[in-house]
């Protein structure tokens, strides 16, 4: 079984997660914008069973374009957002790709809020688009 293992930038919190995600996603909502920082968030779900969190994390609170909440966990260190847990899907992590390190990681395979991307990017060939 794969185990992944996913930290923030200063690497005091971490999550270990086993198995392949259920989903893997690109978010082109103005919310994830600003709270990556970049173009787009990148983000992988796994079964809440299937995580391990290590570490304090704090938590931010937010409403979503969709009008649902989200729990952000964020290193207090460092600030590093590594996961979060949304509203109507507590059965999951939602965990930020970038937190994994891992240049091969599986691309996106839906793609959220895809009016709002920018005209740039282009999506693996076969995603799913979602506006």
């Amino acid at each position: 079984m794969i185990r992944r293992t996913a930290s923030c930038d200063c690497g005091q919190l971490s999550l270990t997660c086993e198995g392949d995600p259920v989903r893997v996603s690109a978010c082109h909502c103005l919310c994830c914008r600003r709270r990556t920082g970049s173009a787009f968030g990148w983000q992988a779900r796994f079964p809440r069973e299937a995580v391990a969190i290590q570490g304090e994390s704090r938590e931010y609170v937010r409403q979503g374009d969709s009008g649902s909440s989200a729990r952000f966990g964020f290193c207090p260190n460092c600030g590093s957002t590594v996961y979060w847990r949304a509203e109507g899907l507590e059965a999951f992590v939602t965990i930020a790709v970038g937190a994994f390190a891992e240049p091969d990681f599986p691309p996106p395979w839906v793609s959220v809020y895809d009016d709002r991307r920018s005209g740039w990017i282009r999506m693996p060939e076969g995603c799913e688009i979602l506006d």
